[in-house]
């Protein structure tokens, strides 16, 4: 009876097992598998990490040394000019720091002249030759690059220039030629022409500054043409040197002459009157 049980209750487990196998199970079930993760290593994972482990390593090229070292050579010559450009501005403020250090109770700069002679008396030159200047500077402290020098004459408000942006030396010195095709547009006049000397940076007109040259315009000369060469048969008479009297000077020793008589007739009836005379 036993026997009966025990095999009757393996006959029903072997067809609960061959039908369980051959059940359609759902796919939720099919996938049994794949719900269940097998056991990681917690070693592993604490050392690496899946974002780590899927990153590849940067693998060395030949081209990564040679591009690295020319960045770098740039960098330090980019360095390098940029402290030779701050030492190049750094001189140049110095420098403009010494040029504009002028103490300005200073006068401005002046000109003496050495030829012809500031203490001479008027110097006159005839036009046509050749006049000679010469000077020094005092009091200048800046010394200006270029010098402009000409003459002026306000009798015809004309301007002729002698020299035009010539180069500062510590003694100037100028030809003038005083030629009618030379001189300039207007023709030298007999008259009174002044000389000027300045700065060609500046406008004659500027003010003077401190150690600076200003405009020099203190020397004055005169300038006369030469009258024509005319002979004694020609009929040359000297005004100052002829013997003859004009109309004004013939009235005015016939008013001396009437005076002085009108004068001794008076005294004589005046005397007459008292008896003087007997």
């Amino acid at each position: 009876m036993r026997t009966f049980r025990a095999d009757c209750l393996l006959s029903a487990l072997f067809l609960f097992t061959s039908l369980s196998s051959a059940w359609p199970w759902p796919p939720s079930v099919q996938n049994f598998d794949a719900l269940i993760h097998p056991r990681q290593d917690k070693e592993s994972s604490s050392d690496t990490s899946p974002a780590e482990t899927a990153r590849p390593s940067p693998t060395p090229t030949d081209d990564a040394a040679p591009t690295a070292a020319p960045t770098k050579g740039a960098a330090t010559k980019s360095a390098g000019s940029t402290k030779a450009a701050k030492g190049g501005t750094s001189k140049t403020n110095t420098a403009a720091t010494k040029t504009s250090s002028v103490d300005a109770r200073l006068p401005p700069g002046g000109v003496n002249m050495i030829t012809p002679s500031a203490l001479a008396q008027t110097s006159y030159y005839k036009v046509g030759d050749y006049v000679t200047f010469a000077w020094n500077y005092t009091s200048l402290s800046i010394q200006p690059s270029k010098i402009d020098v000409f003459v002026s004459c306000q009798a015809n408000s004309a301007t002729y220039t002698i020299s035009n942006n010539a180069s500062f030396e510590p003694t100037g010195n100028v030809v003038w030629d005083t030629k009618p095709e030379a001189s300039g547009t207007a023709p030298l006049l007999t008259e009174t022409y002044t000389l000027i000397i300045h700065d060609a940076s500046k406008e004659v007109t500027s003010i003077p500054q401190a150690g600076h040259l200003g405009s020099y315009n203190q020397f004055q000369f005169g300038m006369y043409t030469p009258q024509p060469y005319t002979p004694l048969s020609e009929g040359w008479e000297c005004a100052t040197c002829s013997g003859a009297l004009s109309t004004m000077d013939q009235q005015a020793l016939k008013f001396m002459l009437g005076m002085c008589m009108i004068t001794v007739l008076s005294f004589t009836w005046f005397a007459g009157g008292f008896d003087v005379l007997f």
